[in-house]
């Protein structure tokens, strides 16, 4: 969490679960102390890259030692920790490390390490030591679940996004995110906008807007693939610069296209000559060439259809590409 952040908590701006990114209420879940053979195992199941994976079984093995409270316990600690007493502080944040290992894993692959989804979650319960009062009668593990959570979520908005967005636009695409997730099962399929605007009676133009806002910016300097020398831009077209392949195929036709024109009829010819510019004519319209051949302007564009299907049968067997043979006038 930020100072900012921590300064918009104070001003009361982001003062109850309801400022939370994701509406979910937090709910109590016991947590019970695994044997040591299998905390390792448990915790590192899933999608870990493996230049993880041996820094996180370090900090797992050294978290694991730290034996949980009970309730009693959580009591005096707080009351001690409220006074000042910063062992008393440090033994409610050990113990209660595996529970931001717990969230934090479920925040995998959005766009952050597992590590530092842990760092930012531990910052979360570092606040939730400091603000917890132990005389309202609940489990400092449901209060701290919600620190934790904001401040992971808050770490995903501000480090995985280039542009950063607005704590209440982030809270309304999570509300279109959620109803994209649960169409997803029920229509076994991806749901299209329309689909969510439905389910949550919305505007579709909002649901495009906040679903596009989802998308990500990726640098044109990272690579193409994994493990791939090839950048991003190496694979976007230039558009200013035409294909090479093309100017040499528009080459080749500039100095075929007289031996061509001479296969087509005499008023096959003088319309396609008139009509784009060749042999030394203008560019002239329909209208004008009909004055200058002697024919209606129907005609000449009838004349002109014929020519250009004889030019694409010539080119189609001469093994040129027809899509650019002339355009339409």
């Amino acid at each position: 969490m930020s100072e900012t952040d921590l300064q918009d908590e104070e001003a009361g701006i982001i003062n109850d679960p309801g400022d939370l990114v994701d509406d979910e209420e937090p709910v109590e879940e016991p947590i019970k102390d695994p044997p040591a053979q299998e905390k390792e195992t448990r915790y590192l199941a899933g999608e870990i890259p493996q230049g993880e994976l041996d820094a996180t079984r370090l900090y797992l093995s050294e978290i694991g030692f730290s034996p949980l409270l009970t309730a009693e316990e959580e009591v005096r600690f707080a009351r001690a920790a409220q006074k000042g007493d910063e062992k008393a502080r440090a033994r409610m944040i050990e113990s209660n490390l595996r529970l931001v290992v717990k969230i934090a894993r479920r925040y995998m692959n959005r766009g952050l390490p597992l590590l530092d989804l842990i760092e930012e979650g531990n910052l979360g319960l570092i606040r939730a030591v400091e603000k917890f009062d132990p005389e309202k009668g609940f489990r400092f593990s449901t209060y701290a679940t919600w620190w934790i959570r904001q401040t992971i979520e808050r770490g995903l908005m501000n480090q995985t996004r280039t542009i950063r967005l607005p704590i209440h636009v982030v809270k309304e695409i999570n509300i279109y995110q959620r109803a994209a997730r649960k169409l997803a099962q029920q229509l076994d399929r991806e749901p299209t906008p329309e689909d969510v605007a439905r389910e949550l009676d919305r505007p579709i133009e909002d649901v495009k807007r906040m679903l596009g806002l989802t998308e990500r910016v990726t640098s044109c300097d990272a690579p193409a693939e994994r493990d791939s020398d090839r950048s991003l831009i190496d694979t976007i077209p230039d558009q200013q610069n035409p294909d090479p392949a093309l100017l040499l195929q528009d080459s080749d036709m500039r100095r075929h296209i007289e031996a061509w024109l001479d296969e087509l009829n005499d008023k096959q010819c003088a319309v396609v000559e008139r009509r784009f510019g060749l042999r030394g004519h203008d560019v002239a319209t329909l209208e004008e060439v009909g004055n200058a051949i002697g024919v209606t302007r129907e005609r000449v564009r009838q004349i002109q259809i014929e020519a250009l299907r004889r030019l694409r049968k010539i080119l189609e067997r001469e093994g040129f590409s027809v899509d650019n043979l002339f355009s339409e006038h």
